[in-house]
């Protein structure tokens, strides 16, 4: 089959698919755009409620972990000044 052929009867599909939903379309177009607005704007701020949720537990996660990386460098700091006044001066 070629792409000929195939885009023919996506076009057509297409087309009779479009004829069919207005024909036998249970709402005015009005009411339909409204609900499609409204959805829309409903899935967009869903999606950015999400977004700002995810972005606040990544910024936790990062405070968590510059705390834990200080502790672990205080830690080897303090190892560090104890060995080296532990040893002998030769």
């Amino acid at each position: 089959m070629s792409a000929t052929k195939v885009l023919a009867g996506i076009a057509a599909g297409l087309g009779l698919g479009a004829v069919l939903g207005v024909l036998f379309a249970p709402h005015k177009g009005s009411d339909t755009r409204s609900k499609i607005a409204n959805k829309s704007t409903n899935t967009v701020n869903d999606l950015k409620l999400k977004f700002s949720n995810l972005m606040d537990e990544i910024a936790h996660t990062i405070d968590e972990e510059k705390g834990e990386i200080k502790g672990a460098y205080s830690k080897a700091n303090s190892k560090m000044e104890q060995i080296t006044h532990d040893e002998p001066v030769a």
